[in-house]
């Protein structure tokens, strides 16, 4: 088993920025590549961003292209979000999500879920 558990989520104006963070424990955190999804109300949960094992790869939603970065320490066994210019579209629970091996973009590959954190950008 893997625990996720997400923080720094919360109210920032549009164009502003914000870094949400993921801590993992309970097995080996560089075996697992590590993915960020958001879901808004309403909507389906979507793709954000993922990192491999080593994070030397990362792949990113249209969404979140060119202005979000996904970083990882495997020493420290966290995975981080920064979000600069962010828009009120960006409003969403935000969720850290692990799997063995190699990173994806697919929700369904993903084994392990941590609980979101709120993400709220005002206009």
């Amino acid at each position: 088993q893997v625990q996720l558990v997400e923080s720094g989520g919360g109210l920032v104006q549009a164009g502003g920025s914000l870094s949400v963070s993921c801590a993992a424990s309970g097995r080996t955190f560089s075996n697992y590549a590590m993915g960020w999804f958001r879901q808004a109300p309403g909507k389906e949960r979507e793709f954000v961003a993922s990192i491999s094992r080593s994070g030397d790869r990362t792949r990113y939603g249209d969404s979140a292209k060119g202005r979000f970065t996904i970083s990882r320490d495997n020493a420290k066994n966290t995975v981080l979000l920064q979000m600069n210019s962010l828009t009120p579209e960006d409003t969403a629970v935000y969720y850290c999500a692990a799997r063995r091996n190699f990173l994806s973009n697919g929700i369904d590959a993903y084994d392990y879920w941590g609980q979101g954190t709120q993400v709220t950008v005002s206009s």
